[in-house]
């Protein structure tokens, strides 16, 4: 989070917005929001709220529509090649989208140009969660578990290239775990399965994990960032723990093809925005621990290019490229 914060301020001062009117008569049909995972994850809770009050804001139906598979890659590519009139719309989570750039070295679609960022629209930390029945109470006991069970332990993900993914391997290289990972089409089915006994741990949104702790189906051990959340003060960060280097947050944006009017981009930028400030959806995200952004359509491009870089250095140096999704 504070990584976006930075990045921000400097974008902020350098005064990069310029509204646009928007395309008359738009939108006159409606709307598609693609989710590039399966049902039940973080991206889909988000993307359902998102979809059912921008419908009521544009007047419009906005529906969501789940296309998973490849890491996030497939629907991807496929809100990359539908129309550019602003009626399809990508959510993805930003590590996802920004990983996928640097872990492939052959997308089927240009992620600097073929998709156009309209705005971060909020990011909440990643909550390193166990099962109940696992016999650990904090991020040691996890690491000399491990350590007694070599290659033993599960943890899940929502697909491998996926933020949650590339932040556990890096935890696995700073502490010399050995956990093996267990990749899904989704977060939803990945934390079914935690939930359910079958991998033992997860780096897994708060957005997601909240009402699982809440009700004791999950026990948290730790959380990303750099400083506590305010709503599990009692629980430290990892760099707490004694581990550095995982400040990750999961952030999610909107994007649309890259060809779409500017006008179109603004209009959907602002109906956004006036979404996240609602009372209730603002409650609701920072009930679940997430902070609200609602970055312009520069600011969201400017940082979807400066993770791009980022994430592609840490690729190399885990060793996660891939050969082509």
């Amino acid at each position: 989070m504070q990584r976006i914060f930075a990045i921000l301020a400097t974008l902020i001062v350098a005064g990069v917005w310029a509204p646009a009117q928007a395309q008359q008569g738009y939108p006159a049909r409606p709307i598609r929001l693609i989710v590039p995972l399966a049902p039940g994850g973080p991206s889909d809770i988000l993307a359902r709220s998102m979809a059912q009050q921008l419908t009521e804001s544009m007047k419009q139906t906005v529906f969501v529509e789940n296309r998973a598979g490849a890491g996030g890659v497939i629907g991807t590519d496929i809100a990359a090649k539908s129309s550019a009139d602003g009626y399809n719309m990508l959510l993805v989570a930003v590590a996802t989208y920004t990983i996928n750039a640097g872990r492939y070295s052959k997308l089927p679609y240009d992620a600097l140009k073929d998709l156009r960022p309209v705005s971060i629209l909020a990011g909440a930390p990643y909550a390193l969660v166990v099962h109940p029945a696992l016999p650990v109470r904090n991020l040691k006991d996890l690491v000399a578990l491990d350590k007694r069970r070599p290659g033993q332990l599960n943890y899940s993900s929502g697909g491998a290239g996926t933020g949650p993914h590339l932040a556990t391997e890096v935890l696995k290289a700073a502490t010399g775990m050995t956990a093996v990972h267990i990749a899904y089409k989704g977060a939803g089915p990945a934390m079914a399965d935690l939930v359910a006994g079958q991998v033992q741990f997860q780096l897994a949104n708060m957005i997601a994990s909240v009402p699982l702790i809440k009700a004791a189906r999950l026990r948290a051990l730790a959380i990303s960032g750099s400083k506590r959340s305010r709503i599990w003060p009692d629980v430290p960060t990892i760099a707490e723990s004694g581990v550095s280097g995982l400040d990750e947050v999961g952030g999610h944006m909107i994007l649309v093809p890259g060809a779409t009017p500017p006008a179109i981009v603004a209009r959907l930028h602002q109906e956004l925005v006036k979404v996240l400030q609602q009372a209730d959806v603002k409650a609701r995200l920072e009930g679940e621990g997430a902070e609200i952004f609602g970055t312009t359509p520069e600011q969201s491009a400017a940082i979807v290019r400066s993770e791009i870089e980022r994430m592609g250095k840490l690729i190399k140096q885990l060793g996660l490229q891939a050969e082509g999704a």
